[in-house]
C-alpha cells in the first residue's frame, strides 16, 4: 500500500441514525483511528429505540459546531424527524421536516468550506410484524401492508395484469390504516426528493438515500424508481448513491469525508466462491457482486485491476448461492459453489504478502458463519484491517469497505484494533454464539419487548459472553502488547437483537479490567 502523506487532522461532525454500537461507536472509531478529531450531538438529543431525539437541540449544536469543523457526516432522518426508527412512527408534518431541513443551507450560507455528507433512509417494509419499529399497528397488519407493498409495485411496474391483486391487497387493509402508513412513506420520500435539490444546488458535497430491508418489488422499489428520476433530472449522479443499505452509511460517507483529496482507494474483491458475485441476499435486491459494486462506489472507492495494486483486500464470504437465516444451511449456504478452507488460505497469503485485508461475512444475515470462524483461529485476527458480520449484507459491506479504505490512514493502532475487537466480539461471539445461548435460557421471550426478563438476559449475556472475550483476546491480539479494558456487557434495547460491548484498548491500562475467564 502506498504511503499517505501526512495531513492535519480533520474535524468531523457526526449525527448519526441512533445511539447503538454500530452506528456511533464504530464510526466514531473509524475516524479516531486515522487521528480525526470526531464529535458528536450530546446523548439527550439523539434518538434512543423508538423515542425521538430532538432537532431543535441538534440544529442549535449543528450552528455552534460548525465554524471549527470541516466536515459533516448527518443523517438527514435524525435532523428533520428524530432517527431512523422514529421517522417511521412519529406524526410530523412535512413542512416541519422540510424547515428543520433548511438548517444545512444556513450552516452550508455561514461556512462554504463545511462539505456535507448527508444520508437518508427509504422507509422499509418491515419483515417482520414488529410494533416498536414501526407504526404500533404494523404488529398486527404488518403481513397484509406488505402484501399491499408488493402488489403495488407489481401494478406499478406490469400494468392492468396486476390490477385485481392490487384491489385485493388494498380491501384487506383498514382504509385509515393504509392511508397513514402510505403518507408516512410519502413524507419521508419528499425529504429526500428535497434533499436531492439541496445537492443539486451546491449545499450537499454527496448524498446517499439507501434501501433498508429491501426486496424486488415494493414500495421501498418504487421510491427507489422516483429518486433515481429525480437525478436524472438533476445531473448528480456524480455525487448521488441509492442502493440496499442503512446503518452501515455512516462509515462510508465517514470514509469519504476523511479521504478528501486523495485519489480513491482500489479494493481487490476476494470472494469464498468462483460464482460469489451472483449469490442472492435477503435483504436486498440484488446479488452480492452488484451490492458490493454499490457500497465500493458509496465509500468513493474503485476497484483495483490486480491484488497487487490494491490499497486493500476485500475478502467477501458469500453463501454458496443465496443467504440463508439459519446455521448451517447445507441447500443454498454451504454448498460445492464455494471452497471455505481456499478461501481462508487466500487471507493467509494476502496477508503474508503485507496487504490490507478487511474481511465482509455475508454468508448468513445476523452474525458470522460458525464454519468460517472456526478457520479463521489460522489468521492472526489483529493483523486485519477490518472485520464485520453483522446484521444485513449491506451493513457488513458498508462497514467492511470503511475498515479497508481508511486503513492506509491509521494513525492510532490501539484504536483501530479496538475497532476489529469490537466487531468480532458482537458479530461472532454475541450475534453467532451467544444471543441464540440467552434466548434459548429466557421463557419463551418476546422478540420485540423483552420486558420483565431484560435483566436476566442481560446477567447471562455478561456471563457467557466475557470468558469468550477474553479468549479470543488472548489468543488473537494480546501479542500487539496492547491491553484490554473491559466493561459489563448489557443490551441496547429491550430486545436481543443488539448488545452493547463496552471496552477499550490502549498501550497500557491495568490488567486487572480485562474481561474474566470464567
Amino acid at each position: 500500500m502506498p504511503d499517505v502523506p501526512a495531513r492535519p487532522a480533520p474535524r468531523v461532525l457526526l449525527i448519526p441514525p441512533d445511539t447503538r454500537p454500530p452506528t456511533l461507536d464504530l464510526p466514531v472509531s473509524l475516524g479516531r483511528m486515522t487521528g480525526a478529531e470526531m464529535t458528536v450531538p450530546p446523548r439527550e438529543a439523539l434518538p434512543d429505540f423508538f423515542t425521538p431525539g430532538d432537532p431543535a437541540v441538534l440544529r442549535d449544536w449543528l450552528l455552534d459546531q460548525a465554524a471549527q469543523a470541516d466536515a459533516l457526516v448527518v443523517c438527514l432522518e435524525t435532523l428533520c424527524l428524530g432517527g431512523m426508527i422514529p421517522a417511521r412512527r412519529v406524526s410530523d408534518p412535512l413542512e416541519a421536516a422540510l424547515e428543520r431541513l433548511r438548517v444545512l443551507q444556513e450552516v452550508h450560507a455561514r461556512h462554504p468550506g463545511l462539505r456535507i455528507y448527508a444520508f437518508g433512509v427509504v422507509v422499509r417494509v418491515a419483515h417482520d410484524n414488529d410494533p416498536h419499529e414501526e407504526k404500533p399497528y404494523y404488529g398486527e397488519w404488518g403481513t397484509a401492508l406488505r402484501a399491499y407493498s408488493t402488489a403495488f409495485d407489481r401494478q406499478a411496474r406490469h400494468g392492468a395484469a396486476e390490477q385485481e391483486a392490487l384491489d385485493a391487497a388494498r380491501a384487506a387493509v383498514p382504509a385509515e390504516i393504509l392511508v397513514d402508513w402510505v403518507g408516512t412513506r410519502e413524507r419521508n420520500r419528499a425529504l429526500h426528493l428535497e434533499a436531492l435539490h439541496l445537492l443539486h444546488r451546491g449545499v450537499l458535497t454527496h448524498l446517499c438515500v439507501t434501501l433498508d430491508d429491501t426486496s424486488e418489488y415494493g414500495l421501498a422499489a418504487y421510491d427507489r424508481r422516483l429518486l433515481e428520476a429525480r437525478a436524472d433530472e438533476l445531473g448528480v449522479w456524480d455525487r448521488f448513491d441509492t442502493y440496499p443499505g442503512a446503518d452501515e452509511v455512516p462509515c462510508a460517507l465517514l470514509t469519504r469525508a476523511l479521504r478528501q483529496g486523495l485519489p480513491p482507494a482500489r479494493a481487490w474483491v476476494r470472494y469464498s466462491g468462483k460464482l460469489g458475485e451472483a449469490a442472492g441476499m435477503i435483504y436486498e435486491d440484488r446479488p452480492a457482486g452488484e451490492l458490493v459494486r454499490a457500497h465500493l462506489r458509496a465509500a468513493g472507492c474503485v476497484p483495483a485491476e490486480t491484488p497487487a495494486e490494491a490499497d486493500f483486500i476485500l475478502a467477501v464470504n458469500t453463501p454458496g448461492r443465496r443467504q440463508a437465516n439459519v446455521q448451517p444451511d447445507l441447500a443454498t449456504v454451504d454448498t460445492p459453489d464455494r471452497h471455505l478452507p481456499a478461501f481462508v488460505d487466500a487471507v493467509l497469503d494476502d496477508l503474508r504478502r503485507g496487504r490490507a485485508v478487511s474481511v465482509a461475512d455475508i454468508a448468513y444475515p445476523n452474525g458470522a458463519e460458525r464454519r468460517l470462524w472456526a478457520l479463521l483461529d489460522r489468521v492472526a485476527l489483529a493483523d486485519l484491517a477490518g472485520f464485520s458480520a453483522w446484521n444485513t449484507a449491506g451493513n457488513t459491506l458498508g462497514s467492511a469497505v470503511a475498515f479497508g479504505a481508511l486503513a492506509g490512514l491509521v494513525q492510532d493502532r490501539a484504536e483501530q484494533v479496538g475497532a476489529v475487537f469490537a466487531r468480532v466480539v458482537d458479530d461472532v461471539l454475541y450475534q453467532s454464539f451467544v444471543r441464540r445461548e440467552v434466548r434459548d435460557a429466557l421463557v419463551n421471550p418476546s422478540p420485540f419487548d423483552l420486558g420483565e426478563q431484560r435483566g436476566t438476559a442481560e446477567a447471562l449475556l455478561a456471563a457467557q459472553l466475557s470468558p469468550r472475550a477474553a479468549d479470543v483476546w488472548e489468543r488473537h491480539f494480546a501479542r500487539t502488547g496492547l491491553t484490554l479494558e473491559w466493561g459489563t456487557p448489557h443490551l441496547a434495547w429491550p430486545r436481543l437483537f443488539t448488545g452493547v460491548f463496552p471496552l477499550g484498548v490502549s498501550l497500557a491500562g491495568p490488567a486487572a479490567a480485562a474481561p474474566p475467564k470464567g
